[in-house]
């Protein structure tokens, strides 16, 4: 690779990793419900699950949705289904500490990983870095470069997300702010689904 393939992917990679989808949207929701610790297997999650996903669809997973359309089809309305059960999960999270009722645990390590499956925007971002950033006789050069360079992004936009999320949490300690706010963080993630869901 060179200098300024670099230089793009890092851009690329950046502006991509902190502008808001749907990793960013549960990151800040879990981070104002349960706090940025809680939240660290979310962090985690996010952060290495997407460029363990880059790595196999750099590996050749790709090819195998190519030979089988109705897979990708398949896996499309899955993620629906399960995005669906994050938003009704968000909104109706309730803040630590609120009597009454249990609260939501927020999403395991591995449920983070999973996600990253489903996750449009994570697709989107891996194709396009590895048909943009690579070339063909330094291949393997350029995989571990995306991949490597999503984990650095990755982890520290993930953190941030988290951070902004468990900073509004001292401000929203009333739950009359709490509930209004989680609903359209969840309002904003089912928004996501519809370009996923137009193609």
């Amino acid at each position: 690779m060179t200098y300024d393939l670099y230089v793009g992917l890092f851009v690329f990679a950046a502006i991509m990793a902190f502008t808001p989808g749907p990793n960013n949207t549960i990151l800040m929701a879990s981070g104002i419900a349960h706090g940025f610790r809680a939240t660290l297997p979310v962090v985690f999650g996010v952060a290495l699950g997407f460029p363990f996903q880059a790595l196999c669809i750099g590996l050749g997973l790709g090819k195998i949705f190519e030979l089988w359309p109705v897979l990708l089809t398949v896996l499309k309305y899955a993620g629906a289904v399960y995005m669906l059960w994050l938003c009704w999960k968000i909104a109706t999270d309730k803040p630590k500490g609120e009597q009454g009722g249990e609260q939501a645990k927020p999403l395991s390590f591995l449920q983070a990983m999973a996600f990253q499956w489903v996750n449009p925007k994570a697709w989107i971002m891996a194709i396009t870095a590895l048909t943009t950033y690579t070339i063909p006789g330094f291949y393997w050069i350029g995989l571990a470069t995306v991949v490597g360079t999503f984990v650095f992004t990755g982890i520290t936009s993930a953190s941030t997300w988290a951070g902004f999320g468990a900073g509004l949490k001292a401000l929203l300690t009333d739950p009359r702010w709490f509930r209004p706010i989680n609903i359209s963080l969840a309002l904003l993630l089912l928004v996501s689904l519809v370009p996923m869901l137009r193609h």
